[in-house]
């Protein structure tokens, strides 16, 4: 069944499949492409349905807009003053200054990077920002997922955290426990970073992606599908340096 739900000037189109598994409530999902699911308990009336996505409206227009604002910034990076660059979530302007003889340096100050080189050549400014990226995921990604570590029962001690850049994946989890994480997974939004973070713990638990795996998702973040579907719209803007 598709159903249509109107809110301001949009009319959003969305599909409804029924789920037994479900009780009573609605599941409503935002697909990357900007589909919209809704998952429904098996016999629940249209009305019930109509009334519980109009009550998300806002909720689903705003992940919708997000997803095309995304896609828009998809673009390849040139490293030159004025263009945008994503951490932990938020856009920030580029801001080039050349000073002959200065060290490179990156600072984060009222809503810009702002770049010190000796040069101006894109090339160095790229590096400099990607020993930038790399430094604050050292630090932040290595106290988050000990943070983290710290509230599941099935971790003793914080696993030992490796950054390795990576074409396809956001991190991994070796046999032995130690986790792998790619440096540009710092560019995401707090909530992605976080499902990747939970996802890898809880792989020290099941090392495999069997139904007691997502279990442990689920119970531990009940909101992480959206987080994975929103880091899959990002991955290909932000897997790029």
């Amino acid at each position: 069944m598709r159903l249509t739900l109107h809110y301001g000037e949009r009319s959003i189109e969305y599909e409804v499949r029924e789920n037994p598994r479900l009780s009573t409530r609605l599941r409503i999902h935002v697909e990357p492409g900007g589909q919209v699911i809704v998952e429904a308990p098996a016999g629940t009336p249209e009305t019930k349905i109509r009334s519980g996505v109009q009550k998300r409206a806002r909720w689903i227009t705003d992940h919708i807009t997000r997803f095309e604002d995304y896609r828009g910034q998809a673009l390849r990076r040139e490293y030159v003053g004025g263009e945008t660059h994503f951490y932990l979530g938020r856009r920030y302007k580029l801001r080039v200054t050349t000073l002959e003889g200065a060290p490179r340096s990156v600072r984060l100050i009222a809503g810009r990077l702002e770049i010190v080189a000796p040069v101006g050549d894109p090339d160095d400014i790229r590096l400099a920002l990607m020993r930038w990226y790399r430094n604050r995921a050292a630090a932040y990604l290595t106290a988050r997922t000990a943070k983290l570590a710290a509230e599941l029962p099935w971790v003793d001690a914080p696993p030992p955290i490796k950054l390795q850049r990576m074409k396809r994946y956001w991190g991994s989890c070796s046999p032995h426990g130690a986790i792998t994480l790619n440096p540009a997974l710092i560019k995401a939004p707090v909530h992605c970073v976080e499902y990747v973070l939970l996802h890898e713990l809880c792989h020290l638990a099941e090392h495999n992606h069997s139904p007691r795996f997502y279990g442990l998702l689920d119970r531990h973040m009940p909101g992480w599908r959206e987080a994975k579907a929103e880091l899959d719209v990002l991955a290909e803007m932000l897997l790029v340096f």
